[in-house]
């Protein structure tokens, strides 16, 4: 990964760049903006700007904006006050960072923006199987194309194919195809001369460029338009570029890796994606199965992420009680890694006690309920039971998966609480054991609320 460092170079200043380094970060650092912009502009990269609270930060992402140079701003500040940091996330800063700097802040921070630097987690043996073939392509020079529903991890596994090549000690420049409009993304790509259109005041060079030497990885390139999929061809083929206003050819020097959540096979035949440029890509391919696929790599992740999110927050490290491992099991995880990433941030924050328990894990409302599991050997099958009596234990068990909280209950089966405290209602009236209300408030509300 690479910092730029916009600002006085005081002590603190000097503290973080020299943690940054020594986490494997490269770090530069640039007295003033326009210094920065113009690196930046002949092809001198950097995956985080990180900008003095002091600067107009406004300004910083405006210029940025305008030489269509698409980064991450986070602003620093030595003893700043609140005020200061809200400011700048208002004018566009992506976070702030407060000095004199904490390590694993730092650490924590870089990994929001750029990804976490270390391998893969991968216990199940899905996922070590497509590890293990992606250490195989590793060091090799043909394209790879990565493929896997959405949050499965594909630039992760992209970054690791980069870390264990030849070219690690090269450039990993990343471009989101989806994020950047088409007739932005050709000149993002192949760069241009000054005056090549309106508002191109500089010559820039594209990532293409940029990336020389190392990896370029083409995120979702599925979303790319018919047009500049032609040219995309000739880069590969050719091993040069033409800039939008250039004379000549430039050559480059890459590695491509591209991913794609779509089938390409498919929109091949619906003629949204040139024949040839899928055979160029996908010389050595690698498909990364859903979470759900991966069970053993879900309590690993989710630890990893308690982890992470405890230092981001300043919080103490909490491990998972047996009752959260069962729920998060128990989820389908339709948004894969980048699902179960969040719901544990949201549980390292809602956790009281010693461990992170069930009542912390909130999933996404309207989510399918967790796979009931069984209480006992006679409730492996439903053959021979009514609806009625598998409703009744699917919501008693949810109920007390939720240690009694009804609105975590009613969000996990997807009814309103008001249905769900009918069916309680209608359970007790029946003289069925319910489990209480998580705590007394809960239980004052649910006795004056009418259902």
């Amino acid at each position: 990964m690479r910092l730029l460092v916009v600002g006085e170079r005081g002590r603190e200043v000097a503290e973080a760049c020299a943690i940054a380094a020594g986490r494997g970060i490269e770090v530069r650092h640039r007295p003033r903006i326009e210094d920065a912009i113009a690196e930046l502009r002949e092809g001198r990269g950097a995956d985080l700007l990180l900008v003095d609270v002091r600067r107009d930060v406004a300004a910083v992402v405006q210029s940025l904006a305008s030489e269509r140079i698409w980064l991450p701003v986070v602003a620093y500040g030595i003893d700043a006050e609140p005020r200061a940091a809200a400011a700048a996330i208002r004018a566009g800063a992506k976070d702030f960072l407060p000095l004199p700097p904490d390590p694993e802040l730092i650490a924590a921070l870089i990994a929001s923006i750029a990804g976490d630097p270390r391998d893969p987690i991968g216990e199940d043996p899905a996922m070590r199987a497509v590890l293990d073939l992606a250490r195989q392509y590793a060091p090799a020079e043909a394209s790879v194309l990565i493929t896997g529903e959405s949050g499965t991890g594909k630039e992760v596994v992209a970054r690791f194919v980069h870390r264990h090549s030849r070219r690690a000690n090269g450039p990993f420049v990343s471009v989101n195809c989806a994020a950047i409009p088409e007739n932005l993304l050709e000149s993002e790509l192949f760069g241009h001369e000054r005056g090549a259109f309106t508002g191109a005041v500089a010559r820039r060079l594209g990532k293409f460029e940029e990336a020389s030497g190392g990896t370029l990885l083409l995120d979702e390139i599925s979303e790319m338009e018919p047009r500049l999929q032609a040219k995309l061809l000739r880069a590969i083929q050719e091993r040069e570029i033409d800039r939008l206003g250039g004379s000549r050819p430039v050559q480059v020097d890459i590695r491509l890796i591209a991913t794609s959540n779509r089938d390409l096979q498919q929109e091949v035949a619906r003629g949204t994606f040139r024949e040839d440029l899928y055979f160029r890509l996908n010389v050595l391919g690698l498909h990364l199965p859903p979470l759900r696929e991966r069970p053993r790599d879900i309590v690993a992740l989710a630890r990893h992420f308690a982890v992470r999110f405890a230092k981001l927050n300043g919080l103490a490290e909490r491990d998972l009680s047996e009752q959260a491992i069962a729920r998060l099991l128990g989820h389908s995880w339709r948004g894969n890694v980048r699902e179960l990433e969040n719901c544990m941030h949201r549980a390292v924050l809602l956790a009281r006690g010693p461990t992170i328990g069930p009542e912390a894990i909130v999933l996404a409302p309207g989510a399918p309920p967790p796979a009931r599991q069984p209480a006992a050997p006679a409730a492996a099958t439903l053959v021979g039971r009514t609806i009625a009596e598998v409703e009744r234990d699917l919501i008693l068990d949810t109920l007390r998966h939720t240690l009694g909280n009804r609105t975590h209950a009613a969000a996990i089966l997807g009814i309103s609480i008001r249905t769900l405290r009918n069916k309680l209602k209608q359970f007790l009236e029946e003289g069925l054991p319910v489990p209480p209300p998580a705590n007394e408030a809960a239980a004052q509300a649910e006795e004056s609320e009418p259902c």
